[in-house]
């Protein structure tokens, strides 16, 4: 990917310039509103990271701007504030994603790879696969090993999710946007009560294990530990 990441915070900046470079994906760095602005005009960019609070033009003015102008590249919002409200404001600004601090690095790459994926829907396949777990999109069909596993609505949105994101860790909170469509936490076992379901369907009576807790952090869908 090629990201644009817009900062003022040096300490910050630091951080995911080093985590993204190192997950080899590049990045320009602005350090405010008017020097990201201009960048992202110049286009080229996969997607941007854009702080909200900025002295001077801060980070939704921005994407206002980019939006005004017809600019469609997307963004996802790091913010300190995490209140319903605050979310909605950045989403209606023209924020794709909004992500608050203090956040896991692995989640942000997670949905910073999920944005790009959205705007490339020729790479979409209508098959899904890990190990002898087989996703059939056009016929809505799960299979292991050849056996077709029977799963309720969202359920198979959920395995969908963990699917396109095989071997990363997920968070509760990822799962709760995506899966479930709550931008904030209804603070319920919802996604702990799907997952156990969902692991005894794609797990049980095979030998390797594929669905995991990670715990104090998430769960991955991977065939390696």
């Amino acid at each position: 990917m090629h990201i644009l990441l817009i900062e003022d915070d040096g300490e910050a900046a630091a951080y995911l310039l080093k985590g993204l470079d190192e997950s080899g994906h590049g990045v320009d760095h602005a350090a405010d509103g008017d020097e990201g602005l201009q960048l992202a005009l110049g286009g080229g960019y996969d997607v941007l990271i854009v702080d909200r609070m900025m002295p001077g033009r801060d980070g939704l003015a921005v994407i206002r701007m980019l939006r005004a102008g017809g600019d469609r590249t997307p963004a996802l919002v790091l913010s300190a504030l995490g209140e319903v409200d605050d979310r909605v404001t950045g989403l209606q600004a023209g924020g794709d994603d909004y992500l608050v601090k203090p956040y896991a690095f692995s989640e942000l790459l997670a949905r910073l790879e999920a944005l790009v994926r959205r705007q490339r829907p020729e790479e979409s396949d209508a098959r899904i696969q890990l190990a002898d777990l087989v996703m059939d999109l056009d016929a809505h069909r799960v299979t292991r090993a050849g056996r077709l596993i029977r799963l309720q609505s969202r359920e198979y949105r959920l395995l969908n999710f963990l699917l396109r994101h095989q071997r990363q860790v997920v968070t509760r909170t990822m799962l709760l946007e995506q899966v479930w469509d709550y931008h904030f936490d209804p603070q319920t076992n919802v996604v702990d009560v799907h997952i156990s379901r969902l692991r005894t369907k794609i797990d049980r009576g095979f030998t390797l294990p594929l669905l995991h807790t990670i715990r104090g952090v998430g769960y991955k869908l991977s065939d390696t530990p």
